[in-house]
């Protein structure tokens, strides 16, 4: 009879178990990589102790930016904007502000019913492992109301993707970065640059946080040594031309690095164009030695000393 007793106990439990993970509002989709697209469907099983739900407002928690609530057919929606903690980069623009609160109301769902409230984003690429972010819900029924707080884990981004970014007749694809080891005083910077119009544009220079001073410069093999000159005036990107700044060739480099460039950790930026003014946009960051975009293997210059080269007073540094 005891252990019939503690069988029946154990199955009581479970049974509470799995009615309380059904009684909450929770989210469908619990982890998601940062610097992605994020779905957020908001699943609602039940009411307010069997009264009818008639309104669902979620707070938009920081790190999740860009969002925009999907529309219910018989809710009325709304939606209320403030400024970020942060600013934020998509697409080649500055965000600074946007949707921090949505509520679906005027509706009925009983309690009987189940149903879905959707709004879609984007995750920050700085969120780091294992952050959590919760949603703050509040659920109006007809009688009495509850609140939830479901929570989405963020795991760190896969190796960056290609991400392209547009200012007037200029595309800049995949910026990137090689990552620095401690007390380096130079970095590198690379990318491709498009000019898709009909009048020639020039790469004057641009800002980078952990960097003094941003130059361009130019490598190239001279009587088989290998040497590096800067380019005070630029780089001309005629129309309708590709122009790939990488290792070996034309790259921005990063003066006076205030601290190391750590792999793996996304720096904002920007780029200046002569007639197509400033850009900003994210460097993703490369392992030390690098030859190409994150998630790529070492290979040629990558590896080479750089310390054997004549590169006119940058003997040493890792370009």
């Amino acid at each position: 009879m005891k252990t019939v007793h503690i069988a029946a106990s154990a199955a009581t439990l479970l049974l509470a178990c799995q009615t309380a993970a059904l009684a909450h509002i929770t989210l469908e989709q619990r982890e998601a990589k940062a610097g992605s697209g994020y779905k957020a469907v908001l699943r609602v099983p039940h009411g307010c102790g069997g009264s009818a739900t008639t309104s669902i407002r979620v707070q938009i928690p920081e790190g999740l930016f860009s969002v925009k609530p999907m529309p219910k057919p018989g809710w009325t929606l709304t939606t209320l904007k403030g400024a970020y903690g942060k600013t934020y980069s998509e697409h080649g623009s500055r965000i600074t502000e946007g949707v921090k609160e949505i509520t679906w109301s005027g509706g009925k769902l009983p309690d009987d019913n189940y149903d879905e409230f959707i709004l879609a984003g984007s995750l920050a690429p700085d969120l780091k492992d294992g952050t959590t972010l919760s949603f703050p819900t509040v659920q109006e029924c007809e009688k009495g109301s509850a609140q939830w707080a479901p929570v989405l884990r963020v795991a760190a981004t896969a190796m960056a993707q290609s991400t392209d970014y547009t200012i007037g007749k200029i595309k800049v694809s995949t910026p990137w970065v090689r990552a620095t080891p401690k007390g380096a005083p130079v970095g590198g910077g690379y990318l491709k640059i498009t000019n898709t119009g009909t009048e020639p544009d020039r790469l004057i220079g641009g800002t980078f946080p952990l960097s003094g001073k941003v130059e361009l410069h130019e490598m190239s093999m001279d009587n088989g040594v290998m040497r590096m000159r800067q380019l005070p005036n630029g780089l001309e990107i005629a129309p309708g031309a590709t122009v790939e700044l990488k290792p070996a060739g034309y790259h921005i480099m990063f003066q006076q690095l205030k601290e190391p460039i750590v792999q793996g950790k996304p720096i904002h930026g920007t780029l200046v164009f002569e007639k197509a003014g400033t850009l900003t946009l994210d460097w993703a960051v490369s392992p030390i030695g690098a030859s190409s975009a994150p998630a790529a293997a070492k290979s040629g210059m990558g590896d080479m000393d750089m310390g054997g080269m004549n590169m006119d007073g940058h003997a040493g540094h890792q370009h």
